[in-house]
């Protein structure tokens, strides 16, 4: 029988989330392209904090044969795949960023497996700290898996330049995907701690310093 990963049992659910009360775990977000990476990756290397991120879990949810993967294909046919039957996320992105309704078809097979792969891997981290990454924190729901949010920012102008380089996208396909998103206003106005990255990469490491030892005081 195959595992549906977007099931999640109660009793998996309330132990876990008893844990969270014995944790600290930041959810560290926002907009696409603001820099998000960049400070996951500084607080692994330089504070040692062990990092999970949704994107992974993303990626593995619609895995070569996957059941998500399969339904996918079954709704969108047998361009959705590559040759080597990996979903092919560039056409997939031209259906999803141009029809709310199949955006959120998909996202409503993958934020639960999501949900679940983090829930899963808290269970059995012995870290006191955690940090999850997590791009659609609010939009998901999954604001009750942490202790604190933390929301990367930058200017709008800056996330369309770098969104564009970054994933060689036009104009139109970068301001789509930015737009399918929570405005990032939003996520500010619901951040315990706000990264502008704006600037540059110093600043930017400067003010993460700064929230991390304003977190070890709280």
């Amino acid at each position: 029988m195959l595992y549906d990963a977007r099931q999640i049992t109660h009793n998996k659910t309330a132990n876990t989330l008893n844990q969270l009360m014995t944790k600290h775990i930041i959810g560290l977000t926002g907009g696409i392209a603001t820099g998000k990476t960049t400070v996951a990756n500084y607080l692994a290397s330089t504070y040692n904090l062990s990092i999970l991120d949704a994107d992974i879990y993303a990626r593995e949810a619609v895995s070569v044969d996957s059941p998500i993967l399969l339904e996918i294909a079954q709704r969108y046919g047998k361009q959705i795949l590559l040759a080597d039957r990996n979903l092919n996320r560039q056409k997939l992105g031209e259906i999803i960023f141009k029809n709310q309704k199949e955006r959120n078809w998909v996202e409503d097979l993958i934020h639960p497996y999501v949900g679940d792969r983090f829930l899963e891997e808290i269970a059995v981290s012995s870290a006191e700290t955690l940090v999850l990454v997590v791009p659609l924190l609010f939009e998901a729901g999954m604001t009750h898996l942490v202790t604190e949010i933390w929301v990367v920012s930058c200017s709008e102008q800056q996330q369309l330049e770098r969104l564009m380089r970054r994933n060689n996208l036009t104009l139109e396909q970068a301001r789509a995907r930015i737009m399918s998103q929570m405005a990032i206003t939003e996520k500010i106005a619901r951040a315990d701690v706000v990264l502008d990255n704006s600037s540059t990469l110093e600043v930017l490491l400067k003010q993460v310093d700064a929230a991390i030892l304003g977190f070890e005081l709280r």
